[in-house]
């Protein structure tokens, strides 16, 4: 870890914004659902939820650009389960969606805690996803086609997003709380270890915030060695559920 590699991962973390929210209905293209994460690490934004459609999704990684690593993604059985969290956190629901009541995407207010919902290019948002928004956004079209591609929209809307905020201040300093700071600083810093982690299901290990390093390694890995020796002596009959669940 390099002071400027160092410099460049906290500066990031610094700038996102964790109340401007991306949701995605039912988008079934992986290359389009791989540009909006791009999108949304491009402008700031640290979360992106997805309501997947029933063949699942697979994340292009050539597409996204690594983006993919820097954007948490959180995954919903159905919208109504992705509202309502979104909801219940004091997210407005802005719908990109062409209706009567849709206004331009410029006249809403994405300085406060908000979700972008975006559907797939065959249907739109759903029903659902429509009835529940505060808000229908457009982009305003000038050409023949009466739409945009869904990632395009997406890059248009959260610049617009960005640009309010940045003329609020709202990347002038840190906004994120420290416990979700600290947990990004660490697996963004250290992704393998991370990944080792997360795989085995074991806590990570102390880490110095100022350095990006760990704070003794080796202590750490003596006792990771202790803990998966005792996963292996211990009967799964001992247990409510496997090991490590």
């Amino acid at each position: 870890m390099t002071p400027e590699r160092l410099a460049r991962i906290k500066g990031t973390l610094e700038r996102r914004q964790p109340d401007l929210h991306v949701l995605t209905d039912q988008i079934h293209k992986p290359r389009n659902v791989s540009a909006i994460i791009r999108s949304c690490d491009a402008f700031g934004v640290a979360n992106m939820h997805a309501v997947w459609p029933r063949e699942g999704y697979r994340a292009f990684r050539k597409t996204a650009g690594g983006s993919h690593n820097w954007v948490t993604t959180h995954t919903h059985p159905d919208m109504a389960a992705a509202i309502g969290e979104l909801r219940g956190k004091g997210r407005r629901i802005y719908a990109a969606q062409l209706s009567e009541r849709a206004i331009d995407y410029r006249d809403v207010d994405f300085t406060v805690p908000c979700a972008l919902v975006l559907g797939n290019e065959l249907d739109g948002v759903s029903a659902e996803a429509a009835a529940e928004a505060d808000e229908h956004i457009v982009v305003p079209m000038m050409g023949m086609v009466e739409s945009l591609n869904v990632s395009a929209a997406c890059a248009i809307i959260l610049a617009e997003a960005q640009r309010q905020r940045s003329e609020a201040g709202m990347f002038d300093c840190r906004r994120m709380p420290d416990d979700e700071y600290e947990r990004l600083l660490f697996r963004w810093c250290q992704p393998q270890i991370t990944r080792y982690c997360d795989d085995r299901n074991l806590p990570y290990p102390p880490f110095d915030v100022e350095t990006g390093e760990l704070i003794d390694g080796v202590g750490w890995m003596t006792e990771v060695r202790d803990i998966r020796r005792n996963r292996e002596r211990a009967r799964p009959e001992d247990f409510a559920t496997p090991p490590g669940k």
